[in-house]
């Protein structure tokens, strides 16, 4: 069983933004989306991690209908299942990286994952007020801090869209590295061409559709 499938998603107001989009997604697999500005990838993203219901279709994550939950359920869904990943990094100024770790570590019930901070090369930054870290270091630590819970299905919205290139591409591979090691899943959303290609189903959003990127 799909740990993500996506059937015939609508949504639009006065135009469709949506329109019968229809996916699956297994675990440990990685799937990006791209598109212009204003072409829906936000809003997809959206109902695909809960937070807006379609106007028609379904979304089903770990094999529950997400939208047919009682909205308890679907809280512990979210709490425990679902990692939400931003442009920006939200992370709490004025505190330091372990400070910023534990208060998601409070939030999750779980315990700092010294192993997982070393995959992502931060280990050492623990100490250091968060404002001394590179945009690179701050980056690994928001995603880090956001995968203390182990989600196992994680959405990303332009993760990486602030860093250069090379640095973009860094951690996208410590995230890539992160959902083959658990088993996870991710999606994504780009601007950049290669780093959509790097993922194993890359599609492009237009006129309200995906299409497989060629």
């Amino acid at each position: 069983m799909a740990s993500l499938v996506a059937e015939n998603l609508s949504f639009g107001y006065d135009s469709p933004i949506l329109e019968n989009v229809t996916f699956s997604l297994n675990a440990g697999e990685t799937l990006s989306i791209m598109g212009v500005s204003g072409s829906g990838k936000s809003t997809l993203l959206h109902i695909l991690s809960s937070f807006l219901k379609p106007q028609s279709g379904v979304v089903k994550l770990l094999g529950k209908d997400i939208y047919q939950l009682p909205q308890s359920k679907l809280l512990a869904l979210r709490r425990n299942e679902i990692g939400i990943i931003f442009q920006s990094h939200y992370l709490f100024l004025g505190f330091s990286a372990e400070e910023n770790l534990e208060v998601a570590s409070l939030l999750s019930n779980q315990k700092i994952d010294h192993e997982l901070l070393s995959l992502f090369g931060i280990l050492e930054t623990l100490p250091l007020n968060v404002s001394a870290l590179s945009g690179g270091q701050q980056q690994r630590l928001s995603i880090a801090r956001i995968l203390t819970k182990r989600p196992k299905i994680i959405f990303a919205d332009e993760p990486t869209g602030n860093l250069d290139r090379e640095t973009a591409f860094g951690v996208m591979e410590l995230l890539f590295d992160y959902v083959r090691l658990t088993q996870s899943l991710l999606v994504f959303v780009t601007h950049d061409p290669i780093l959509a290609r790097k993922a194993l189903h890359s599609y492009r959003l237009e006129h309200a559709s995906l299409k497989s990127l060629e």
